[in-house]
């Protein structure tokens, strides 16, 4: 049976750590793609040398070359600025949208019948930047934001419970950014409500660490943000698409009408699988959690309207 083919563009850290994620997960053949000559192919050979000790047969190459990622089934756009100490997401919104804009024309170009994975900052923007170039139906481009953001408030309240992060669950909706909507009354600890374990002191807490969690780690790294979490949360995604495993994720996606918004990227579950975003599930919300995601929308409409696209 013929491998699946999937291409990273950006061989940074978030590329590199894809790339090492999706290769160990043997989920495919990998094309590490960036700009600067070397890199990776430097980083895709060092990979590679590294597959026999995990016992991973798949192929890992990097390369300059577009041409490189034809006919590729999954193209995971990371390419970008990163933040610095100070900076916020939106920060990055011009020139990440410029980079996006490039690249995602060019990966269409070979790769027209791929799935858009976006990792790129401000996510949910730069999803729907991809969206408008590709010109691909909405159930083929994402964000990566609600799982990574999920997987942070996990581990966080494993960490205060002194529990397994498996047995815990959580759920993030909104943009991936300072007004995500962290949804304490969905988060459980096998089957048992957060409510029930944890204080509202406490749970306010850990919601507020999770918004901040991506501040959290470019304070300590100085030059540049995380990597590691991101790409083991691409790897989930990946695997569901081209396993059809139809998981329940928060990914970020286009709303058209869903939760009353429309016009834009925003976290929400959907259903993933092998269409990629099968289904989006609306949950039922409280007025404030409702009120909190449209305050969560209007500020990633703000940063589309500033685009003018």
């Amino acid at each position: 049976m013929k491998r699946k083919k999937i291409t990273v563009i950006g061989a940074g850290n978030v590329g590199a750590a894809c790339a090492h994620w999706l290769a160990v997960r043997e989920l495919g053949d990998v094309v590490l793609f960036d700009i600067i000559d070397g890199l990776p192919q430097g980083k895709a050979l060092d990979l590679f040398e590294a597959s026999p000790i995990d016992g991973c047969d798949v192929s890992i190459i990097g390369t300059n070359s577009y041409a490189d990622t034809a006919n590729s089934d999954i193209v995971i756009i990371t390419a970008g600025l990163a933040r610095k100490p100070g900076m916020s997401r939106d920060d990055l919104l011009e020139k990440n949208s410029s980079i996006i804009s490039f690249v995602t024309q060019r990966a269409v170009k070979y790769s027209p019948d791929a799935f858009l994975l976006v990792v790129t900052n401000p996510l949910d923007a730069m999803a729907y930047v991809a969206k408008q170039v590709s010109g691909f139906p909405k159930n083929r481009v994402m964000g990566m934001a609600g799982i990574l953001d999920a997987a942070r408030m996990r581990s966080f309240i494993a960490c205060e419970l002194q529990v397994s992060v498996e047995d815990v669950s959580a759920f993030v909706l909104g943009g991936h950014g300072e007004n995500m909507v962290p949804l304490a009354r969905y988060s459980t600890v096998s089957g048992i409500p957060l409510t029930a374990l944890m204080t509202s002191e406490k749970i306010d807490a850990i919601i507020e660490r999770t918004r901040n969690g991506g501040a959290e780690i470019v304070s300590f790294l100085k030059t540049g943000s995380a990597f590691y979490a991101p790409a083991a949360a691409v790897g989930k995604m990946v695997e569901a698409i081209l396993k059809d495993k139809k998981r329940i994720f928060p990914v970020a996606a286009l709303l058209e009408g869903e939760y009353g918004l429309s016009d834009c990227y925003v976290g929400v579950p959907v259903k993933l699988g092998g269409q990629g975003i099968e289904e989006i599930i609306e949950l039922d919300l409280l007025p404030a959690e409702l009120a909190a995601l449209e305050k969560s929308h209007l500020s990633v409409r703000s940063l589309i309207e500033r685009l003018k696209i």
